[in-house]
Parts: C-alpha cells; sequence; structure tokens
C-alpha cells in the first residue's frame, strides 16, 4: 500500500503532479534545459517583486532579466514574523510551515506553498530509487532526534509508521543502548538506513569493536543514507566496512530542498530540477567551477515565500565536469560562520582543527567522539569521549600538529566527558567559536 503518498495527498500536497513536472524537466534536452533554468530564474523574482511586499522592499533594484542585480539573501533577512514574509494569497491556512534546525545559529520559520512542499518529495523519491529504495515499501533504520515534548514526540512517530521506519534514540550511544541497536537489527528486516552521519560512526566503530558486520545479521540491509553533518573519508570507509553496504551522502536543506545526493558513480549531483546553484566570492561574483566560495541557491517553484539568491551559509565547490543540467557538487567544506579567527588575523575553517585532531586522536581507538570550540582569540578547548584519559604525548602531538597547520602560540585545552551536547534535533556540530558566534 502506497501509505506514505496517500498521506501527502491527504495534506493537500499533490505528490502525484509533481512527479510528472519532475519527469518533463528531467526529459529536456541540454538546451531546453538552459532555457528552462533562464525562463525559471526570470519568473519566481518577477513573481515576488509582484506578489510579495518584503521582496519588493528587499530588492528594489533588481530586474528579472539581470541576474546580477538580484541582491543576496542572508538567514538574517529572514528572521522575522512569518506573516510579514508571506507573498499574496498565501496565510497559515494553506502553506507548509516548519523551522530550520538552528545549527547554523540561526534559526527561523519559513514556509512553502504545497505544490512545492510535494516537489521536495518527488526529488528525494526520485533520489532514493537510484538505489532501489521506495518510501512506500521499504523499511528504514532511522537515525534522527526526536522532540521531547508530547505533541511533537506523538507527530514524529506517527510520520514514522506511515513512512515504514523505524527511530533509533540518537541522545543515548552508551554500550547498552548500541547493544540493543544490534538487537532491533536482528529482529527487523531494515533495507536502508537514513540519518545524522555521527551516531551512525558510532555504531560502525561499536560493531567494529564487536566484530560484526550489520549486513551479516541482517541480510535485508542494502544501503545507508548519510545526511546534515560532514562525512569524512575514514568514517565512509569504517561503516562500509561495518554495515557491509554501500555509502550514500545526502546534503539537504529544510527550507529549501534537498540539494545534492551522491549517485551510484559516487557523484555528488546537485538538485538542477527545482534549484539554481552558484558559488559566490566574497563580493557576490559568481566563481567558475572548481574554485570553493559560498553556496547560494535560488528556490525555482515557492511562491509562498522568496528564497532568491539565498546564502545557505555553507562553503563549497561545483566540479569543473559540471554543467547547467548535471552540477556535481565537488566537495562541501563547511559553514561560513565556522571561522576561526586566529591571534594573527588569519582566518580558518573550523573544519581545519577537526582534520588536524581527528586521525591523531582516534588512532588508537579510546576516543569515540569530540567537537571543538573556540573560547577565546587564542584559545581552543576539545570536548571528547574516551574510555580514559589522552596522555599526555598525544596532547603534545596534538598542539604541535595546531601550530604546524595553523600559527604558534595556541593555547588547547582538553576536556573528558561521558556525553557531547547535541542540538535538540540531534546534531553534532564539530565546531564552533564563542567568540564570533554569527558572524
Amino acid at each position: 500500500m502506497n501509505l506514505f503518498n496517500l498521506s501527502l495527498n491527504l495534506k493537500g500536497f499533490p505528490i502525484r503532479k509533481a512527479k510528472l513536472v519532475l519527469k518533463d524537466i528531467q526529459e529536456k534536452s541540454d538546451a531546453e534545459f538552459n532555457t528552462y533554468i533562464k525562463t525559471s530564474k526570470e519568473a519566481i523574482v518577477s513573481y515576488h517583486l509582484i506578489h510579495n511586499s518584503f521582496y519588493k522592499s528587499f530588492a528594489k533594484k533588481a530586474d528579472p532579466r539581470d541576474w546580477n542585480t538580484i541582491p543576496v539573501m542572508l538567514k538574517k533577512d529572514l528572521q522575522q514574523p512569518l506573516e510579514t514574509l508571506l507573498s499574496d494569497g498565501f496565510s497559515k491556512k494553506n502553506i507548509y510551515i516548519d523551522k530550520t534546525s538552528g545549527a547554523s545559529g540561526q534559526p527561523f520559520i519559513f514556509s512553502k506553498d504545497k505544490f512545492t512542499h510535494a516537489l521536495t518529495w518527488g526529488i528525494i523519491m526520485d533520489r532514493f530509487s537510484w538505489f532501489d529504495l521506495n518510501f512506500n515499501t521499504t523499511k528504514q533504520a532511522r537515525f534522527y532526534g526526536i522532540p521531547l515534548d508530547k505533541k511533537g514526540y506523538y507527530t514524529e512517530k506517527l510520520k514514522d509508521f506511515i513512512s515504514n521506519r523505524y527511530r533509533f534514540n540518537v541522545f543515548d550511544l552508551s554500550n547498552k543502548a548500541l547493544d540493543n541497536w544490534l538487537i532491533d537489527f536482528k529482529k527487523k528486516p531494515f533495507v536502508y538506513m537514513n540519518g545524522y552521519t555521527s551516531p551512525m560512526v558510532q555504531f560502525a566503530k561499536y560493531l567494529e569493536r564487536e566484530n560484526i558486520t550489520l549486513k551479516s545479521i541482517c541480510p535485508t540491509l542494502k544501503a545507508c543514507v548519510v545526511t546534515s553533518e560532514m562525512l569524512f573519508e575514514d568514517d565512509r570507509q569504517l561503516m562500509e566496512k561495518q554495515f557491509g553496504v554501500p555509502i550514500i551522502n545526502e546534503y539537504g536543506a529544510s527550507e529549501l530542498d534537498l540539494i545534492a545526493f551522491e549517485n551510484t558513480k559516487g557523484e555528488w549531483i546537485i538538485n538542477s530540477e527545482t534549484l539554481f546553484v552558484e558559488i559566490l566570492d566574497e563580493n557576490n561574483k559568481v566563481l567558475p567551477y572548481g574554485e570553493a566560495g559560498r553556496l547560494v541557491i535560488t528556490s525555482l517553484y515557492n511562491k509562498a515565500q522568496p528564497f532568491i539568491r539565498y546564502d545557505i551559509g555553507d562553503i563549497g565547490m561545483l566540479s569543473k565536469k559540471s554543467t547547467p543540467k548535471k552540477p556535481i557538487l565537488e566537495k562541501l567544506i563547511g559553514r561560513t560562520n565556522d571561522m576561526a579567527i586566529l591571534p594573527s588575523g588569519k582566518k580558518a575553517a573550523g573544519l581545519t582543527f577537526y582534520y588536524i585532531t581527528k586521525s591523531i586522536i582516534e588512532n588508537d581507538g579510546n576516543v569515540k567522539e569530540f567537537i571543538i570550540e573556540q573560547i577565546k582569540l587564542d584559545t581552543f578547548k576539545i570536548y571528547y569521549v574516551s574510555d580514559h584519559d589522552i596522555s599526555l604525548t598525544k596532547i603534545d602531538l596534538i598542539k604541535n600538529e595546531m601550530e604546524n597547520y595553523l600559527e604558534n602560540g595556541l593555547t588547547i585545552l582538553f576536556e573528558r566527558q561521558t556525553k557531547l551536547k547535541r542540538s535538540k534535533s540531534g546534531k553534532l556540530k564539530q565546531f564552533s567559536s564563542l567568540i564570533y558566534p554569527n558572524k
């Protein structure tokens, strides 16, 4: 039974129409697709300049025919009451409403018209079908957080039932909890895993310690889709080995859509059907394929609320092999607000620290997880979960590596904890700056 599709239709999200529109877009030739992108960009800007008072005020000098005149929109521009952002004819009664996770430090409530939300699910279903995964028929092992308030909790539980998924508690990664996860995989015919990277990495480490390959005890398992957190190559290799299935990298934003999804060839394919993705420099100039910059994204269909040249807050690079119809995300480097400013004035991406310390800390298997915070201009603190304290030799090695990669005179502090603080949604933020939290 197509229970998931039925639930979308009952809520007013026309999934059948969305799938037909996507099919038509995907069947366009390269030349037709170029025209489609051009006209879609002009159409969505024109629509909001006519029907959205917020956008009229925000983009006073915008000319839909000249993309260079379209201003870049930041998250802070959208941190205001939702009613002030809605287009004519839209209200809370006829739109889809949700809120961002707040992992960027800038949470806000957003909306989509119902057709656009159906398109979002259409894209997700299309991408999952690349690996023969079906939301209506295949059972999902879900590794996400869950709201703790009564209404939110039972709402998610109902969604899990409709979507044929079983949710694991990512807030408890104790050995006892992981023992229970293993029992669930022995009993339930899961077809794929889906969720945050960090708890699944911890599960893979547990399986490695126990010398177990997950597919050997759950033979129905076919794939693992990771999302919302960085996927490091050594973690991917570990998960592939211990789960015994392909690891698929997903990148999305709740306020927009699924942005990129890894195909069967290992290419991270950008969603060009419903989004227009640009890489911009600090001066809002478009960078060529192969150069890293800010990911700026336009939602081509959302009429309820404008997301036009929207700076999502991430730094990335498109492959030189990209085309307008098939843009390929070469790499996702990190968040623009996860930058550390050092005493010399030098800037470093927060993930630089994570890369430097990750291999050193995890070599002996003692440290299970860690995060890094900048607490002063010259001071960084590493919080970690482990069986015993990090040795003085390893501490000295980490400090030396920090200075080699960054600069001399940095103070590195260490604090062992029983568990790391996660966001309400269950995400683990690998780096954060307490002195520049919203830059």
